[in-house]
């Protein structure tokens, strides 16, 4: 009989049930139990315990949420509630910082990590943020600061471009603008990926012919890449700083600096597709053995 039980809810596309059952399986290898499918959506809280399949979530010994792009701010407000009673991974602080960019970009810079210009202006600061525009030579990128897979992201490139995003944003209830400087690069993009602070992976995404973006969600494509030493060690200290237990961390060349940038700092980075490992990228293996000693650590000590 298993003397640990953790909780867990995990991506199924694109591969994930496959991981997904891997990890159970490993899990159970080590004599720790796992209740599948506890989406905190279908939680209700009440005296005292948060409720989810029947399951009292605060008896669990941990909780392994791993679902990008299905959190609702009703999970997150759970999600923050259940981490104060019982290991979460990723921990809450260390998640919610990095689905806020600009909160992200802030906290980097202040630890001396190499990340693009950006500026925090109130809604109303259109003067401030044209005269940023100009500052910047006339290229900068807003974006939404949650949201995730490029969604939302509007490269402006000149003065009559920002004026078209204005009444849309006045439409909005958001009462800030966040921008960042736009960085002149290859169209390529490094992934490293990270658990418990140790390197597992990188590689690479290439942006669509007519698009500037990376991402897979934008229609990149997967980029095979030889570790480099200078942008694992960035994204290690990146990781570090958002004190994330597992990151994908997004960097990009600066070819006018000479220097790595990092982007954005991921929480739930997806594990290589069926279709990406017929390409040559294997890592799941590493990464699913990295999470499970992760959680082996954390029930059991």
């Amino acid at each position: 009989m298993a003397n640990h039980t953790i909780g867990m809810w995990m991506y199924k596309n694109g591969g994930g049930l496959e991981i997904q059952t891997q990890i159970i399986d490993a899990l159970r290898e080590r004599d720790i139990e796992v209740i599948n499918e506890l989406n905190l959506a279908h939680a209700v809280a009440s005296n005292g315990h948060i409720m989810c399949r029947k399951v009292a979530m605060e008896q669990l010994d941990a909780f392994f949420s791993y679902n990008a792009g299905k959190q609702t701010q009703y999970q997150m407000y759970l999600y923050q509630t259940l981490s104060e009673a019982i290991p979460c991974l990723n921990n809450y602080t260390a998640f919610a910082l990095t689905e806020d960019k600009f909160r992200t970009a802030h906290k980097l810079t202040q630890a001396g990590i190499t990340t693009t210009d950006y500026k925090m202006l109130k809604r109303g600061d259109k003067k401030k943020l044209k005269k940023t525009l100009k500052d910047w030579g006339g290229k900068l990128v807003y974006k939404p600061t949650d949201g995730w897979g490029g969604m939302g992201i509007v490269k402006i490139e000149n003065e009559r471009a920002l004026d078209m995003l204005f009444p849309f944003l006045d439409q909005t209830n958001i009462p800030y603008f966040y921008v960042e400087k736009y960085i002149n690069y290859d169209l390529t993009d490094y992934r490293v990926d990270i658990v418990d602070g140790e390197f597992i992976a990188c590689y690479g995404r290439k942006a669509p012919t007519n698009n500037w973006k990376t991402n897979i969600s934008s229609g990149g494509s997967i980029l095979l890449r030889e570790p480099c030493d200078e942008a694992i060690d960035l994204a290690l200290r990146a990781a570090a700083v958002t004190g994330l237990e597992i990151a994908g961390v997004d960097l990009i060349y600066d070819l006018d600096k000479e220097q790595y940038v990092v982007l954005e700092v991921n929480g739930i980075p997806a594990f290589a597709t069926p279709e990406q490992q017929l390409l040559g990228l294997e890592f799941n293996r590493r990464k699913i053995d990295k999470i499970v000693d992760l959680i082996e650590r954390r029930v059991k000590h």
